[in-house]
């Protein structure tokens, strides 16, 4: 979908490529970036908006009765990435990061639009609702065989600090426990392989084919949540839940560090988030994590402004955004 379709045109952005290398605007054989979710915990529209409007109505939530989804660049689902990564091989392999509480209704609106028939790795930041409410849906994105047992089936990778796997062997039990008694009945469950990761930038690993470098970074006071820095081509830093940067990240991930291609960062606060953009210095940077408090084509308009006026193209990403890149 390209981005002059929501609404008029979302101050610029499109679907298009993103790097060095690519085969036209169509992306064949190029790695891409779908945007599953860019939205906050609570999403949007907010609810409580609708079932308690205020007066005036809040003009951003309101859209949401009105204009279809599809079309609405301010519909925002818990915020996700997925990763379509072209390997040398020509293979595409499916990588996500977090599956919140809105993972369902991502796979049924944006799987189907860009035609992606499976996840084949998780990757998840923290242990929050936000980020892994929706595991117990990640069944439906897995090649279930009918009647098969479980065990029969291949896991999907999924890999998280052991913090959050503790909190959701809590959660989801179920989901931890792999081992089936002959015997026993046959649910459809989520067949899950855990994998732990360090919070600790030396402590690369690999999903799929792609190297990922933990970023741990702030998620209030004293939480830590983790971003990802991928791609070889591209360099690509993704941090989706943060309120400030450990040097040691901000550091790694700056432009003395090597100029990142692309920033993704949280938008919780976008004073501190551009201030960010600022020291960091990628060489482009798409906001995420929006609250019903930013309108897209108006805050846009703003930060083209702001991109100009600092030299770093910086503007608001959108669910079902498409960005074709060379990783």
């Amino acid at each position: 979908m390209k981005g002059d379709e929501r609404m008029g045109s979302p101050s610029g952005l499109e679907d298009g490529n993103l790097g060095e290398g690519g085969e036209g605007t169509s992306g064949v054989g190029l790695s891409s970036l779908i945007f599953l979710g860019t939205g906050c915990s609570n999403t949007v529209p907010n609810a409580r908006c609708l079932i308690q409007p205020s007066d005036p109505p809040c003009a951003v939530c309101t859209q949401s009765l009105y204009v279809p989804p599809e079309k609405n660049p301010n519909y925002r689902c818990n915020t996700s990435l997925l990763i379509d990564y072209c390997q040398d091989d020509g293979v595409h392999r499916y990588i996500i990061i977090d599956v919140g509480k809105t993972f369902r209704e991502q796979v049924l609106r944006w799987f189907t639009h860009h035609k992606i028939p499976q996840v084949d790795s998780i990757i998840l930041t923290h242990e929050h609702a936000d980020a892994i409410f929706g595991l117990d849906d990640v069944r439906i994105v897995q090649s279930f065989i009918p009647f098969s047992p479980p065990n029969d089936i291949d896991p999907t990778p999924i890999y998280a600090t052991k913090f959050t796997m503790d909190s959701i062997a809590i959660k989801f039990p179920y989901l931890m426990n792999k081992m089936w008694k002959e015997g026993q009945e046959v649910t459809p469950i989520a067949q899950l392989d855990w994998k732990v990761i360090e919070s600790d930038p030396d402590k690369t690993f690999m999903a799929s084919g792609l190297e990922f470098v933990p970023l741990p970074v702030l998620h209030g006071e004293d939480y830590v949540s983790l971003g990802f820095l991928f791609g070889q081509q591209s360099r690509v830093a993704y941090i989706s839940d943060v309120s400030r940067f450990p040097d040691s990240t901000e550091n790694l991930i700056s432009k003395s560090g090597g100029q990142l291609d692309l920033l993704i960062i949280d938008t919780n606060s976008l004073h501190k988030s551009l201030d960010a953009v600022k020291r960091i210095c990628p060489k482009q940077a798409l906001l995420i994590g929006m609250t019903h408090d930013y309108d897209h084509h108006k805050l846009n308009v703003l930060l083209a402004e702001w991109s100009m006026r600092e030299g770093i193209p910086v503007q608001l990403a959108y669910d079902g955004l498409q960005l074709f890149i060379d990783l």
